[in-house]
């Protein structure tokens, strides 16, 4: 073990090559806020202590447990609207490292560290920023992170990013007072946003703060968020969703190797998950023996409850027993899990269509876009009924998570091809990076 320490190949020096600029103050330029994607914020139990997400050894909430899967999970129950099914979690940070222990052995995987170090190399710190051989400095105030509950809906979280702008537009105001002498300086914040934080994201620069009416309606488009945010870039954003955020709420899934299995009927209590699923009318899920028919109604609950996905699966019933262990009657587990189905499916659609509303950014928002396009990324699944069997029938390029034409949010998937790509978002820059979903950051 010691010979496998010895590097094989010189090692720059960071230091010397970055330490001026990483220490470099320019009042001129905007700070900066980094989104990370779903999975990329820790949660923690307020209550216990206990981490749901981001350190996988001693006390974290393992899902195969009842207690475990309980605090993962959000909660369900009749008559109560989304926003109202509140627990004890809260987000602690971004994921600069996932933390794991496998046979006592504590194990670490690379998440965010790299994008809040190569800002730091620009003169962006943040105080709780990796050194990695460079000297940052002690100034902490041109760089932040902003951590949600990604299992929440996205216009939810849009709101807590408002906040959250609003607090450190005043704190970089006062900094900017006390090192320059500027008094009432105008703060506008460039905004880099991974995956799912790229939909936040965008969500928060249409909408601002304002919340998905509960009537199903769609709220004003107002751009009220556009107001504090200068350049918005996207990394790896499903736009048009991912074919992969279905396979995972229909089957469940062990994110790595080494972590745990999260059944169905824990990811599916998790709305902002549904808010990733494709577009119907891009024709992402056809039936097995009609190909070329209509594609499959996805937001539609009786399709999910026809196949048995998700929640909707009598096979599910063992971990809903977790879930809801004050409720005896496997009848009404099923009921109440298909009741909160519905509410999430509803939600989606609702959020998916606030989303795809045609409109330019107001003069002085530019959105910027990096997408993969050289990896092998799931494009259409196919149906076996009555059985309701995933199989994924075709392929396409992207990041290995999500399309090119989901991130472009192109049209013309599903209909009719032209030589230019057709989108609703109308983007000042698109930039196309041959790396997978995570190592695009």
């Amino acid at each position: 073990m010691a010979g496998c320490t010895v590097s094989l190949y010189p090692v720059p020096d960071f230091g010397g090559l970055y330490n001026r600029a990483a220490q470099f103050d320019d009042e001129t330029r905007n700070p900066v806020i980094v989104i990370p994607g779903v999975l990329g914020s820790s949660l923690k139990d307020q209550d216990t202590g206990r981490v749901v997400w981001g350190a996988f050894r001693g006390r974290y909430a393992h899902p195969g447990r009842p207690d475990g899967a309980r605090l993962v999970a959000l909660p369900m129950a009749e008559g109560l609207p989304l926003r109202e099914l509140r627990d004890d979690v809260e987000p602690t940070g971004v994921l600069e490292r996932v933390r794991v222990s496998i046979l006592g052995l504590p194990l670490e995987s690379q998440a965010y560290l790299y994008i809040l170090r190569t800002l730091g190399v620009g003169g962006y710190r943040d105080e709780d920023l990796g050194r990695a051989g460079v000297d940052y400095g002690p100034d902490h105030f041109t760089c932040f992170q902003f951590s949600y509950d990604w299992r929440r809906d996205i216009a939810e979280n849009a709101g807590r990013l408002h906040e959250f702008i609003l607090e450190k537009r005043a704190y970089v105001s006062a900094e900017f007072e006390k090192r320059y002498g500027r008094k009432d300086a105008e703060i506008r914040f460039d905004v880099i946003a991974h995956s799912m934080g790229g939909l936040l994201l965008r969500y928060y620069l249409r909408y601002g703060s304002t919340p998905l009416p509960e009537d199903g309606s769609l709220p004003a488009l107002n751009w009220a968020g556009a107001e504090h945010v200068d350049r918005a870039v996207l990394v790896a954003a499903p736009n048009a969703g991912s074919v992969e955020a279905l396979i995972h709420l229909v089957k469940g899934r062990r994110f790595a190797f080494l972590l745990p299995r999260y059944d169905a009927g824990v990811l599916g209590t998790m709305p902002g998950l549904y808010e990733l699923l494709p577009r119907t009318r891009h024709a992402a899920v056809v039936d097995r023996a009609d190909p070329t028919g209509p594609p499959l109604d996805i937001f539609d609950p009786r399709e999910w409850e026809r196949m048995g996905w998700g929640l909707a699966s009598p096979g599910q019933d063992p971990v809903l027993r977790k879930l809801l262990p004050d409720v005896d009657s496997a009848r009404e587990r099923r009921r109440i899990a298909l009741d909160h189905l519905s509410k999430v499916l509803a939600h989606a659609k609702q959020f998916q269509a606030a989303l795809d509303v045609p409109a330019s950014p107001p003069e002085g928002l530019s959105l910027h876009l990096f997408a993969g396009d050289a990896e092998r990324t799931a494009a259409v699944v196919e149906v076996e009924r009555p059985t309701g069997k995933l199989k994924i029938r075709d392929y396409g390029p992207g990041d290995g998570t999500v399309l090119r034409s989901s991130a472009v949010m192109d049209e013309r998937v599903g209909g009719e091809w032209r030589r230019r790509v057709v989108s609703p978002i109308d983007w000042s820059e698109v930039t196309f990076v041959f790396s997978d979903h995570l190592d695009m950051t």
